[in-house]
């Protein structure tokens, strides 16, 4: 067996699990039938290990349904137990009813203009509690929680689209909500970890900031350091979203990997690329501390560290099988997250545009200068932008005319300010008088963010609403996109053969 066919089985086994769970996730298999696509795997690696011949065709091919047929199963298998778990909290019957249920805040609360969501882990599971808004909670709080128990229903968003709110939750492991909640704090810091210490510091960071700098800017600079989900005001939200860069206020490998890209550029300028590329990953391992190691910290981080090694090791396909094992690993511990996280989504994708479409992209730009690394965020962004489009259009809706020039604009701009934050909240825990000075350059800098953002946005061509169609043609349109990277590169003749040039 030649060390490409390896790689061909590695690939299959991973896609044709994530098709079990996929297809698990929107129709019923009974527990015969998937026993049933098991033993035929096994049937079939049976018939392929008869022929004895490891390196035939036939042999090989035998073994590559073998494998794909066993995986759709586990992956249906995987997909089963979830909902199966899901199904079975004991809360059922409760639906509908006043109840009153005692447990502990498990996840830091999320503060909202209309209520906070509290997610409250109780011996039924997680349930989502909608708290009036005023009250302070912390992560660890042991309260007790009373209303109507409801189950959550998908809504149609502004532009047409259909949000799976029940799925979207149960990728955080909640399925069900109680609105309107009357939420009582029994004590403080019953479930306190080492979690909990730092997302106190994460609070006084944001309080210190809070101090310097006014709104929109301290509320653009806490979404983009720390993913915070809270007013950037609708209209400012609704302006980032026309031109493209929505984005840079949601925690994805991305997002990391705007600022990891700044540090790589100006590093390796001076200490070399794996200098830089070491302090990278350790700036990413500080970054995930500070933010709170939540799942999506984690996934953002690591999809961040991938592309970090791919430039270290100058091998494509190392990292594309690092990107397929660790998407692999985040299908096994929560299988929800494919059908329904769209931030796994386009974290995924939007990492696999910068491994296979950054490379070959950056080499046909090579002529194009850069000042301050300009030809690197054009290529990040070109490449991103073009892996995510036809999923973007299916969940949102909503097609940015001006968000490649806005990106290029605006990425060198955000490294910078997400630095400049960072900076100015550490600063402000030993003096806030030396922090006003460098909060007032990085309220500059936010405010560049913003007025470019607006300038575009206010265009009357800036964005425009594509009507809602079929899934269907998403595979189609990524089906597309493979053929046009296959084109691209035909002169290659294996993948394996792929290297990434300098930043």
């Amino acid at each position: 067996m030649r060390q490409n066919d390896g790689g061909i089985l590695f690939y299959s086994a991973i896609i044709a699990f994530a098709l079990g769970i996929f297809a698990r996730s929107f129709a019923r298999f009974s527990l015969s039938e998937i026993s049933l696509l098991v033993l035929l795997a096994v049937v079939v690696g049976l018939v392929g290990r008869r022929s004895r011949v490891s390196s035939s065709r036939p042999f090989l091919s035998l073994l590559l349904v073998s494998l794909s047929v066993l995986f759709f199963a586990l992956g249906a298998l995987r997909m089963d137990f979830a909902i199966l778990n899901s199904v079975e909290s004991g809360l059922e019957e409760m639906v509908g009813s006043e109840v009153t249920l005692d447990g502990v805040v498990w996840r830091e609360p999320e503060a909202r203009a209309n209520a906070t969501h509290l997610y409250i882990k109780t011996d039924y599971g997680l349930v989502l509690a909608f708290a009036y808004p005023g009250e302070e909670w912390n992560y660890g709080d042991k309260v007790s929680v009373e209303g109507v128990l409801e189950k959550p229903e998908a809504f149609e968003t502004d532009l047409g689209r259909t949000f799976n709110y029940p799925g979207y939750l149960l990728t955080k492991g909640v399925g069900y909500t109680i609105r309107r909640a009357d939420v009582e704090r029994l004590s403080e810091d019953e479930a306190y970890d080492f979690i909990g210490g730092i997302l106190d510091v994460k609070h006084v960071f944001m309080q210190k900031l809070e101090l310097l700098m006014p709104e929109p800017q301290v509320g653009l600079s806490e979404g983009l350091l720390l993913g915070v989900k809270r007013a950037l005001g609708e209209d400012l939200e609704t302006t980032f979203r026309k031109t493209g860069i929505i984005h840079i206020v949601v925690l994805s490998g991305y997002n990391v990997m705007i600022v990891v890209t700044f540090i790589l550029y100006v590093l390796g300028q001076v200490f070399g690329r794996r200098f830089s590329v070491v302090f990278g990953l350790v700036g990413i391992a500080l970054f995930a501390l500070l933010v709170g190691l939540s799942a999506t910290v984690v996934r953002a981080c690591l999809m961040a560290s991938l592309l970090l090694i791919m430039g270290l090791t100058g091998r494509v396909y190392l990292v594309l099988r690092g990107l397929m094992l660790a998407g692999f690993i985040m299908l096994i511990w929560n299988p929800y997250s494919l059908a329904f996280d769209v931030g796994f989504q386009l974290s995924f994708i939007a990492t696999l545009g910068l491994i296979l479409v950054a490379p070959n992209l950056e080499e046909r730009l090579r002529i194009m200068p850069s000042p301050l690394g300009a030809r690197e965020f054009l290529v990040a962004t070109l490449a991103t932008q073009l892996f995510v489009l036809p999923l973007l259009l299916y969940q949102i809706g909503e097609f940015s005319l001006v968000a490649v020039i806005v990106n290029v604009l605006v990425l060198p701009m955000v490294a910078v300010s997400m630095l400049l934050t960072f900076l100015t909240g550490m600063v402000a825990f030993v003096s806030m008088s030396l922090a006003t000075p460098l909060a007032f350059v990085t309220y500059l800098s936010l405010t560049y963010i913003i007025v470019t953002a607006e300038w575009f946005g206010s265009l009357p061509f800036a964005s425009f609403t594509v009507p809602a169609f079929s899934f269907w043609f998403v595979p189609i349109g990524y089906t597309l996109i493979a053929l046009v990277l296959w084109w691209s590169v035909r002169e290659v003749d294996e993948l394996e053969g792929w290297t990434i040039k300098e930043i």
